[in-house]
């Protein structure tokens, strides 16, 4: 099933630019409208959370995905 996009357009950007880069998508409830999993299968890997109305959508939006 697909994910429903994001309100703001710099944070939708930034998903898609994650997912395109390996990143999964898990919904989130809430404040928290989901989280960003690394590629990283053990513990070592990491999440993002993705924030439903953040304070300043493009610096929420510039984190880097490598």
């Amino acid at each position: 099933m697909a994910r429903s996009p994001h309100p703001k357009k710099e944070i939708e950007e930034a998903v898609k630019y994650a997912e395109k880069k390996g990143w999964r998508f898990r919904k989130g409830s809430g404040h928290c409208w989901g989280r960003l999993i690394c590629k990283q299968k053990d513990s070592s890997g990491c999440q993002i959370s993705v924030w439903s109305t953040p304070k300043n959508e493009g610096n929420h939006a510039s984190v880097p995905f490598g």
